[in-house]
């Protein structure tokens, strides 16, 4: 987790649902397990769910969806979070909050996939949605701008990660992924829509099959690349090419794409190896996705 987290607990959730939207205000509340670290989540009842920022960070994220989730809503693929209610800062918490409608599914599990080709054609269809909405106003990405601008943090994680050998990870063959998307071609055209958090704990899948994709709080327009993520923190090699293919990703946009998913997981692994063991596992998962890719 990150320093100095929220104190959220149960009674928090209950006084600021009894203040903000009695009508809900004798519905359960209990505490959803997660590997986030920017949101603490609640189940409400049987039907919604209450994201709740842990740390100032957070809050215009939350902003964020409140605004641009209903007009995205019906040009998407799967269903994304349906926004129910507003909550504002209340009873001692600082932060705008918000309640959405539940969504079925489970957290795909990287390594354990079900129907991985198929699942693979799913999450092409999303991001390729995503690229083709054309809404006016659009914010930038907290992700995808150039790639240059994760330099420096990329190279201090990845000595940091030589400082740690039981980890395994094999430095100098990161930095030269790492120099090879440098060294590609940069996006050239008009920035386009991404949900610029692609991560396995951001999607829900029923049967193998993606069933809908959650957390929009860094979305915003910026180099498709971004969305390449699922590529390596998910899918395994044979379930990548699919992606890539449905996609039509030149080399370019994969050099930069598997450049910037190792980025997040050099700067994870460290970050979290003792604290969140999701974001740990997740991270190790990718930096041998894409250090063995080819």
């Amino acid at each position: 987790m990150h320093p100095g987290p929220y104190p959220i607990d149960d009674d928090v959730v209950r006084r600021l649902i009894a203040g903000r939207f009695p009508q809900w205000a004798g519905l359960a509340v209990e505490r959803v397990t997660s590997g986030g670290t920017v949101n603490a989540v609640y189940r409400l009842g049987e039907g919604m769910v209450v994201r709740l920022p842990l740390g100032e960070g957070g809050a215009q994220d939350v902003v964020r969806e409140r605004e641009w989730l209903p007009r995205l809503a019906g040009r998407l693929p799967v269903p994304v979070p349906e926004v129910l209610g507003a909550g504002e800062p209340a009873e001692g918490y600082p932060w705008p909050w918000a309640v959405y409608r539940w969504l079925v599914g489970e957290t795909p599990v990287e390594g354990e996939l079900g129907e991985p080709v198929l699942l693979a054609q799913d999450l092409a269809g999303f991001v390729a949605a995503m690229r083709c909405v054309t809404l006016p106003g659009a914010p930038r990405a907290h992700r995808g701008g150039p790639l240059a601008s994760l330099d420096a943090s990329t190279r201090a994680a990845i000595e940091e990660l030589r400082g740690i050998p039981q980890e395994g990870v094999d430095c100098d063959a990161a930095v030269a992924v790492w120099e090879e998307g440098l060294r590609a071609p940069g996006w050239d055209g008009p920035p386009v829509w991404l949900h610029a958090d692609v991560m396995p704990g951001n999607l829900l899948v029923e049967g193998g099959r993606l069933a809908s994709v959650i957390d929009f709080g860094c979305m915003g327009v910026g180099d498709p690349a971004c969305d390449l993520f699922p590529a390596w923190n998910l899918l395994p090699a044979d379930a990548r090419e699919v992606f890539r293919e449905a996609l039509g990703v030149d080399d370019a946009a994969w050099s930069r794409g598997r450049a910037r998913t190792l980025s997040q997981a050099l700067i994870a692994l460290p970050y979290y190896r003792r604290t969140n063991r999701a974001m740990a596992h997740n991270a190790r998962y990718v930096i041998r996705a894409v250090l063995h890719e080819g």
